[in-house]
């Protein structure tokens, strides 16, 4: 609990912050040129190739030789707009590979969170957002015109220039066309205060390096939203118009789509709109581009050339040549990997601190606790709209939650799963973090068989077959499905199983791979599922506790409900409904007090419902890094929120000789 509290009472100074950044007419946040430091990477001191003030590594100074390359200097931005990255500990050395496990394309963001480049994302304290593929902002005094500038002379990884016409063909042609197969961001919505009308903003070009979003009633954190819903905000229009069916027809999309071994448009523009940066096709702005088949037993990415990022001494990042990741069928080859030295940077779920600890020295690797905001360590979800109607009538009960979770022994998956480590209490906010409710975390914790049975026989399931087994009340069949996209979970989901199957509940556990777990929470076929919910503020990041797109499976189809503007879905009805009045008023608030006020009522809402049942308090993320990997920070904060490893911003990252 100590690393929660530390973590929370940094949140709380950093919220108070948070919103006052938007509040200001003339407020500009730093730019490039006063931005930090940075590091280098690898077996070669940066000493080579200088041009301009700028050094490079050793791979593109030969490519640069050959006439292959154009030179540094003619690859960055101009001088003033090339951002300047701080360094955790040291300036750092050029070359090595990042070596990690995956576990094939469907395992995607596994490289996606650390080498994505949004245009803003959170500083490393999380206090509010900064620039970064933006060089600097300006926001009106009631904070309904944001004014966003770019880094001239900025360039796609394939030498392109990149500017604000990328933006608007995003925003034209993809985001609000939903080309990629999303639905348009909820940061793209400003709510009336008094009607509660959502009107979409609008998105306007002022010069090359310079556009404007414009909402029609004030969004207070339109931009940390956007670090959030829409990270990148940007796509290479020189690409898309080359395979979108509104450019190219959509008999020659198709073509193009079976070329690149799909068979229909809609799943190729998803691949090629969204998860992009696993096609070496297409060019990007992150840090490392993919060179091969993501399909290979082993997926490339190569440092881009183009990189418009250098550390305080002018050299141009990344450090790394190379991010290698090796494709693992069994979660467990990921230990075993980290153990024998085949990986030199992943993370790890804190089941694993015992058996990593004992190896750090004889492994040559040290163990950072990263601080996480997770509501729990071991937690279930049920689908509130589950089609099967027996299901979703005793999911919809909360007789029927509570007896799950008074029918379970918390101390023991404390003991078993979490070695201890998480407390025996209820998934519930942190202590510290925006939405802490005292008390909360001992709502329906204590293991109580008698009051369980209870309450299941309340409810009417009386009924059992010959196996002892309750049947619903109509007879029929009553098995919980609880469906994992990995068997991390199974000696937590064994114990759970136990204690229900205790009370009569007949439990079946089934392993998919994660695509099909995707696709199965999509089309609402996930009855139960262990995905926990992590959140720093409700406010930043709703998706997750209220049901605006498809996303969390105890909201299940509520959220298609919301994103479809009701034609499709479940149309959310009680306090349900009332979360989303209550997001509403969150998103029509003009200060920083209403908008904790109404977050506060949605956490509220959570508590008395409890649709997220925690078995045991939450853990650090435990980052493990060879002690030869450099710059890596020993204690943020892991979120999605931040995107994980890369809240750490692996460029700066480095291999020392």
């Amino acid at each position: 609990m100590k690393t929660n509290r530390l973590f929370l009472g940094i949140m709380l100074m950093v919220f108070a912050v948070v919103f006052a950044a938007c509040e200001s007419a003339s407020e500009v946040s730093p730019t490039a040129s006063s931005s930090v430091k940075e590091a280098t990477a690898a077996p070669v001191a940066p000493a080579p190739a200088k041009t301009d003030g700028f050094k490079e590594a050793p791979m593109l100074t030969k490519l640069v030789s050959a006439g292959t390359l154009k030179p540094v200097a003619e690859r960055m931005p101009a001088k003033e707009d090339i951002m300047v990255e701080t360094v955790s500990e040291e300036i750092g050395k050029y070359g090595g590979d990042w070596k990690l496990p995956w576990t094939g394309p469907n395992d995607r963001w596994t490289v996606g969170q650390p080498t994505e480049e949004a245009l803003f994302r959170f500083k490393k304290d999380g206090s509010t957002i900064e620039p970064n593929v933006a060089k600097s902002y300006e926001v009106n005094k009631d904070s309904t015109e944001f004014t966003i500038h770019l880094r001239k002379g900025m360039k796609w990884s394939d030498g392109v220039p990149f500017t604000a016409d990328d933006v608007l063909f995003y925003w034209e042609h993809m985001l609000t066309k939903e080309t990629f197969g999303k639905k348009i961001y909820d940061a793209y919505y400003s709510v009336d205060p008094v009607s509660g009308e959502k009107a979409l903003a609008t998105v306007t070009k002022i010069d090359d390096y310079t556009f404007k979003v414009v909402h029609k009633y004030p969004s207070v954190q339109f931009l940390e939203r956007v670090a959030i819903d829409n990270k990148w905000f940007f796509a290479p229009a020189h690409f898309q118009k080359t395979i979108l069916p509104e450019f190219v027809g959509q008999e020659k999309a198709l073509e193009i789509a079976k070329k690149w071994g799909f068979e229909d448009v809609k799943t190729f523009l998803v691949a090629t709109g969204y998860y992009y940066w696993v096609n070496p096709q297409i060019p990007t702005l992150r840090a490392w581009v993919a060179k091969n088949d993501p399909n290979s037993d082993q997926f490339i990415m190569e440092r881009n050339p183009y990189y418009w990022k250098t550390d305080k001494e002018g050299n141009q990042l990344p450090y790394m040549d190379r991010i290698v990741a090796t494709k693992v069928q069994d979660p467990a080859q990921r230990i075993l990997g980290a153990l024998a030295g085949d990986y030199n940077l992943l993370d790890f779920d804190f089941k694993d601190f015992t058996v990593l600890k004992e190896n750090e020295k004889k492994a040559g690797f040290r163990v950072l606790s990263w601080t996480t905001p997770n509501w729990s360590s071991a937690g279930l979800q049920l689908n509130q709209t589950i089609a099967d109607p027996n299901l979703r009538k005793l999911f919809q009960d909360i007789r029927f939650r509570e007896a799950l979770s008074v029918a379970v022994d918390r101390k023991e998956i404390s003991e078993i799963v979490t070695n201890g480590l998480g407390a025996p209490q209820q998934a519930s906010v942190p202590e510290g973090l925006v939405g802490y409710q005292a008390g909360w975390a001992d709502q329906w914790s204590k293991f109580d068989v008698n009051r369980a049975n209870q309450l299941l026989d309340e409810i009417g399931l009386t009924k059992r077959d010959k196996n002892n087994f309750r049947l619903n009340a109509d007879g029929s069949d009553l098995t919980i499905t609880i469906i994992e996209g990995s068997t991390s979970t199974a000696s937590f989901l064994e114990l759970v199983k136990k204690y229900y199957e205790a009370v009569g509940i007949k439990v079946d556990l089934k392993v998919v791979d994660q695509g099909t777990h995707q696709e199965l929470k999509y089309a609402n076929k996930i009855p139960a599922t262990t995905e926990n919910i992590s959140l720093v503020n409700v406010a930043f990041r709703p998706d997750t506790l209220v049901p605006l797109r498809v996303l969390t499976p105890w909201y299940g189809h509520y959220g298609l409900y919301s994103s479809s503007n009701g034609k499709e879905g479940v149309k959310p009805e009680g306090d349900v409904a009332l979360i989303l009045d209550y997001w509403n008023k969150v998103k029509a608030s003009t200060s920083k007090e209403e908008i904790e006020k109404w977050s506060n009522e949605i956490v509220k809402l959570h508590q008395k419902n409890q649709w997220i049942i925690g078995y045991a308090g939450p853990t650090p993320r435990l980052v493990v890094a060879s002690n030869k990997m450099g710059n890596v920070p020993k204690d943020l904060v892991y979120s999605d929120e931040f995107r994980s490893l890369g809240h750490g911003h692996p460029a700066q990252f480095f291999i020392k000789p």
